[in-house]
């Protein structure tokens, strides 16, 4: 990543010059919001859904993002020009500021905004030709009222302690349940199955699962494939049973499962239907966005 330029707030700056303070609240408590996004051939793929959902989860926290969402698309596209980024993954990030030691959210005047446009890779390539083994981690998901998973905020210690939990146990991806027992989602990906007679479910985000645009897309995808999608509670049992089972975010794409806590999905290789979305899905990824 050497040699990068980043956008920090309204100027580029060379990475090793990009800093924040170490009163930002950001790093102090976690206090603020961020976007994961990808580029596909010069197309940033839904990148005002991404923008609009920023300035959603800013609004649940009340942080003023000082830039309008249309100024905020183009800080990013300029950001992957300044850095000659074609295909590559952009992260966005928003904190409420500097302020003092207090957590007093008020004592911050200004956010601190800055942009990183950057290669990524997360998966090997061969996870997506063998498929990914998955494993259920004892860490629960935050309960809803406490910190709502709509609001992809910077405090994602919940997610890292399920991380290294599946690391633990030999994985690269972990199960999170939530306080009932129901699955949730992996710790950076949403998780989808699928049943007999073309039958596509994936956990509510009532659930306490992020409303991923990789996640929409997908669901947009397996309707228009014929596929009968429903948004609704999943135990490990359903998972267990399916005939097929993926996880999708922006960095992962759409990623087969193979196995669960041990038993065997789809005979313990990637399912038809699976490989069927993913390259429509890759189709549709390089063409709906924002041009570079």
């Amino acid at each position: 990543m050497a040699g990068l330029t980043i956008w920090m707030d309204g100027e580029f700056v060379p990475e090793n010059e990009a800093t924040v303070s170490v009163f930002d609240h950001g790093l102090l408590y976690g206090d603020g919001v961020f976007e994961g996004i990808r580029a596909y051939d010069g197309v940033v793929f839904k990148l005002e859904e991404h923008i609009d959902r920023l300035y959603k989860s800013a609004k649940v926290m009340k942080l003023d993002i000082p830039l309008s969402q249309r100024e905020m698309v183009e800080a990013v596209l300029e950001t992957c020009r300044e850095n000659d980024i074609s295909s590559g993954y952009i992260r966005l990030v928003v904190t409420r500021g500097v302020g003092d030691l207090g957590l007093d959210p008020d004592k911050c005047s200004t956010p601190t905004i800055f942009i990183i446009a950057a290669d990524i890779v997360l998966y090997p390539e061969e996870a997506y030709q063998k498929g990914l083994k998955l494993v259920t981690v004892p860490t629960r998901r935050n309960q809803a009222e406490a910190l709502n998973p709509r609001v992809k905020s910077l405090n994602y210690l919940n997610n890292i302690m399920a991380k290294m939990e599946a690391r633990q146990a030999g994985m690269q991806e972990g199960i999170i349940l939530n306080e009932s027992g129901y699955v949730v989602e992996c710790t950076g990906d949403n998780i989808f199955i699928v049943e007999p007679g073309k039958v596509l479910r994936t956990p509510p985000p009532y659930m306490g699962a992020l409303e991923g645009i990789t996640r929409e897309t997908l669901m947009e995808v397996a309707r228009d494939g014929g596929f009968k999608v429903r948004e609704e509670p999943l135990n490990r049992y359903d998972l267990y049973v399916a005939d097929e089972c993926f996880v999708t975010g922006t960095a992962a794409e759409v990623l087969p499962v193979v196995e669960i806590d041990g038993r065997l999905i789809s005979g313990g290789k990637p399912g038809p239907s699976a490989g069927k979305l993913i390259e429509e899905f890759r189709r549709r990824a390089a063409s709906e966005g924002a041009k570079i």
